[in-house]
């Protein structure tokens, strides 16, 4: 496996981790072709949506994309298009992981705990502008916006009530 589908395989893992402890299922598109890498769908009666579901676009990086208060992603146009949209059934979220540059420092584990290094930020970029980028779009993601099993819960209420991440 290369380094890439490490990442990849890492990111998948990192968000099945919050899933899980956030109590939603995941499920992932046979075929990539639409910026959707997985779908987190929960169970039940949430207000206005009935089984909220939620869509994400999943990228990775090292810490060199931070600064003190954003994270500064270089997403390709296909994907920036794709997500910006704002006629999808299902929401969409692009969810950035950070990881260390070392593969060896991702994971951590004892007898106690297991420790998967660093985590991930999302964003909505529904209703975004068009761009004249050729390439790609950089975009900033506030570090207060970590992608955590409440922030996840937060999430898929809102759908449930009929909001837009």
């Amino acid at each position: 496996m290369d380094i890439n589908q490490q990442k990849e395989q890492f990111s998948i893992t990192y968000i099945r981790a919050v899933a899980a402890v956030a109590g939603y299922s995941l499920y992932r598109p046979e075929v990539d072709d639409d910026s959707v890498d997985l779908g987190i769908a929960a169970r039940g009666n949430f207000g206005r949506v009935r089984s909220p579901r939620l869509e994400l676009q999943l990228k990775s990086s090292s810490r060199d994309i931070i600064d003190d208060n954003v994270i500064r992603y270089p997403l390709k146009l296909k994907n920036y298009d794709d997500l910006r949209m704002i006629d999808f059934a299902t929401p969409r979220i692009l969810v950035v992981m950070i990881m260390p540059d070392n593969i060896e420092d991702w994971l951590q584990q004892s007898q106690q705990e297991l420790c998967m290094r660093y985590c991930g930020y999302w964003i909505s970029l529904q209703g975004m502008p068009e761009t004249r980028n050729a390439t790609t779009v950089t975009i900033s993601i506030p570090r207060t916006s970590v992608f955590t099993a409440a922030a996840l819960t937060s999430i898929m209420q809102g759908i449930g009530q009929g909001v837009e991440p």
